[in-house]
């Protein structure tokens, strides 16, 4: 096994307390003061999430944007010079390759942020696709990518001296000390929140100066195990769990992220068809009537103890205090039922619900 790659911001990672898990090839922070710890600081403050292990690449050419809408599924039509989108990477069979933000800077000039271990593929997939006069680009390693995230990370971001404001899905190119990065509002946590995206080279020096900035607001490190139990409580599906070569966008009830009305991406013709006939199965939310926490993999039944879908997301939610997942579930069952889920040698009993689990900004008494 080849040895894991390191983000530029590890010795940090490693000042702070770290404990460091295996994310896509990399090595990257999984905690520092715990899931529970940090989760809580960004639903109620402001955290800083090392997310350098996303994938980079850039499409770029005349007639760019035009080559890139006839391979990803969102429709950029929707979109112009200065905002991003959500999109995903489909196979010929209508599976997720990967989901991705694009950033427009121009139709001639995109920049890509896949998942860490799918970026290569993604890569390859545009280069193969890509006529004459269309560079497609791998620059993985090239920058860092810092999310500030929570309701104070416009506070935060203006003591560094950062536009905030704009619109979400909308950046801004920016310096700071002498370094151009890319300010976009986003993020993965349903808070309010940036991604700063800064060359390899300067990544500690953005790193310490969100640190300084966000010090009056009690700004902390966040791990990607908090990062995870965020996303899940907005119901965001993660690539290779709730997303996959088999799970579909319709499936995943992702469909928002297609552009239906576009005459070709790859995969369309599939994915038209699963629409019009409907999937066997589709993707909702779990909430533990007991104590029951959810995993991935885990069996869902119906009230007869017949198999209805498999958890594909689980974890216990800081927020609520109780067991939440998201489960691919027969297309026989809608929320507003109850549901079990196999927990070890047990059912524990689930309310079978839409997402988001909660509503950013609302706190739980």
């Amino acid at each position: 096994m080849s040895e894991l790659k390191k983000s530029p911001l590890h010795a940090r990672h490693e000042a702070a307390g770290a404990k460091f898990a295996e994310f896509g090839g990399w090595s990257m922070p999984l905690q520092y003061a715990g899931i529970v710890a940090e989760h809580k600081a960004v639903r109620a403050s402001v955290g800083v999430f090392d997310v350098s292990h996303l994938g980079k690449a850039t499409v770029r050419g005349e007639g760019a944007v035009d080559f890139l809408n006839t391979c990803l599924t969102n429709d950029m039509g929707r979109i112009g010079d200065g905002q991003a989108q959500y999109t995903l990477l489909c196979n010929e069979s209508g599976g997720v390759v990967d989901d991705l933000i694009v950033y427009q800077f121009a139709a001639n000039d995109l920049f890509l942020i896949p998942n860490a271990s799918n970026n290569a593929t993604v890569v390859e997939t545009l280069r193969s696709r890509a006529p004459e006069g269309i560079e497609v680009a791998n620059i993985h390693d090239d920058y860092a990518v810092l999310a500030v995230q929570g309701p104070k990370s416009d506070e935060t971001l203006t003591a560094m001296g950062l536009p905030v404001g704009h619109d979400y899905m909308s950046f801004d190119v920016a310096e700071l000390d002498g370094v151009q990065l890319t300010v976009c509002r986003t993020g993965y946590t349903g808070e309010r929140g940036y991604e700063l995206v800064a060359p390899t080279a300067d990544a500690l020096k953005v790193w310490d100066a969100v640190m300084a900035a966000g010090a009056e607001f009690d700004i902390v490190p966040a791990g990607l195990g908090a990062r995870d139990t965020l996303r899940t409580e907005m119901g965001y599906p993660l690539h290779g769990q709730d997303l996959s070569p088999e799970i579909s966008p319709v499936k995943a009830r992702a469909g928002w992220a297609v552009g239906w009305k576009k005459p070709e991406f790859i995969g369309h013709e599939a994915l038209r068809a699963e629409r019009e006939a409907g999937a066997a199965r589709k993707l909702w939310g779990l909430k533990a009537v007991g104590r029951g926490i959810p995993r991935p993999h885990m069996v869902v039944v119906d009230g007869d103890g017949n198999e209805i879908g498999e958890v594909t997301s689980g974890t216990f939610s800081p927020s609520l205090q109780t067991g939440i997942g998201l489960a691919l579930v027969d297309s026989a069952f809608e929320p507003g039922i109850k549901v079990g889920v196999k927990v070890r040698n047990r059912v524990e009993e689930f309310d079978l619900v839409k997402p988001p689990f909660l509503t950013p900004g609302v706190r739980e008494s």
